[in-house]
Protein backbone atom coordinates (compact mmCIF):
# COMPACT_ATOMS: atom_id res chain seq x y z
CA UNK A 1 0.00 0.00 0.00
CA UNK A 2 1.56 3.22 -0.98
CA UNK A 3 0.07 6.57 0.19
CA UNK A 4 0.70 10.12 -0.87
CA UNK A 5 1.05 11.95 2.30
CA UNK A 6 2.74 8.79 4.63
CA UNK A 7 5.39 9.63 6.67
CA UNK A 8 7.40 6.06 6.25
CA UNK A 9 6.99 2.81 4.04
CA UNK A 10 4.42 0.15 5.40
CA UNK A 11 6.42 -2.75 4.02
CA UNK A 12 4.41 -5.75 3.87
CA UNK A 13 0.75 -5.83 5.05
CA UNK A 14 -1.46 -8.29 7.37
CA UNK A 15 -4.04 -8.79 9.77
CA UNK A 16 -4.35 -11.21 12.69
CA UNK A 17 -7.31 -13.67 11.83
CA UNK A 18 -9.17 -12.34 14.84
CA UNK A 19 -8.81 -8.38 13.46
CA UNK A 20 -9.53 -9.41 9.88
CA UNK A 21 -12.90 -11.17 10.91
CA UNK A 22 -14.03 -8.79 12.86
CA UNK A 23 -12.91 -5.06 11.34
CA UNK A 24 -14.48 -3.66 8.15
CA UNK A 25 -12.35 -3.34 5.18
CA UNK A 26 -13.05 0.69 5.38
CA UNK A 27 -11.76 0.48 9.10
CA UNK A 28 -8.83 -0.75 8.17
CA UNK A 29 -7.99 1.08 5.30
CA UNK A 30 -8.86 4.84 7.60
CA UNK A 31 -6.41 3.33 9.79
CA UNK A 32 -4.04 2.28 7.93
CA UNK A 33 -4.34 5.65 6.19
CA UNK A 34 -4.00 7.84 9.59
CA UNK A 35 -1.20 5.39 10.73
CA UNK A 36 1.11 5.66 7.38
CA UNK A 37 0.08 9.81 7.79
CA UNK A 38 1.55 9.95 11.65
CA UNK A 39 -2.08 10.06 13.39
CA UNK A 40 -1.17 7.95 15.66
CA UNK A 41 -4.71 7.90 16.86
CA UNK A 42 -5.51 7.24 20.86
CA UNK A 43 -1.82 6.95 21.94
CA UNK A 44 -1.39 8.37 25.37
CA UNK A 45 1.27 11.54 24.90
CA UNK A 46 4.15 8.79 25.82
CA UNK A 47 3.51 6.47 23.36
CA UNK A 48 2.61 9.42 20.66
CA UNK A 49 6.42 11.40 21.41
CA UNK A 50 7.88 7.69 21.30
CA UNK A 51 6.35 7.44 17.99
CA UNK A 52 7.49 10.74 16.84
CA UNK A 53 10.97 9.94 18.21
CA UNK A 54 10.69 6.11 15.93
CA UNK A 55 10.32 8.37 12.74
CA UNK A 56 13.63 9.78 12.83
CA UNK A 57 15.64 6.95 14.81
CA UNK A 58 13.82 3.95 13.06
CA UNK A 59 12.04 2.56 15.81
CA UNK A 60 9.03 0.60 16.04
CA UNK A 61 5.29 2.22 15.38
CA UNK A 62 2.39 1.48 16.90
CA UNK A 63 -1.19 3.51 16.71
CA UNK A 64 -4.42 2.61 18.41
CA UNK A 65 -7.81 3.23 16.80
CA UNK A 66 -11.39 2.66 17.28
CA UNK A 67 -13.77 1.20 14.19
CA UNK A 68 -16.94 2.29 13.22
CA UNK A 69 -18.59 -0.24 15.44
CA UNK A 70 -16.73 -0.04 18.54
CA UNK A 71 -13.75 -2.16 18.42
CA UNK A 72 -10.27 -0.71 18.93
CA UNK A 73 -7.46 -2.00 17.11
CA UNK A 74 -3.57 -1.75 16.87
CA UNK A 75 -1.05 -0.65 14.01
CA UNK A 76 2.28 -1.68 14.69
CA UNK A 77 4.82 -1.24 11.77
CA UNK A 78 8.30 -2.87 12.61
CA UNK A 79 11.42 -1.12 12.82
CA UNK A 80 12.46 -2.04 10.11
CA UNK A 81 9.87 -0.91 8.04
CA UNK A 82 8.88 -4.68 6.35
CA UNK A 83 5.75 -5.22 8.10
CA UNK A 84 2.52 -3.45 9.26
CA UNK A 85 0.44 -5.76 11.42
CA UNK A 86 -3.18 -4.89 12.07
CA UNK A 87 -4.28 -6.32 15.49
CA UNK A 88 -6.63 -6.44 18.01
CA UNK A 89 -5.08 -5.88 21.70
CA UNK A 90 -6.08 -9.27 23.23
CA UNK A 91 -4.12 -10.55 20.12
CA UNK A 92 -0.94 -8.85 21.20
Amino acid sequence: MILANAKFPLGRLVATSNAASQLSPEDVAMGMARHASGDWGEVCEEDHASNEEALVERLRLMSVYTSSSGITFWIITEWDRSITTVLLPKDY
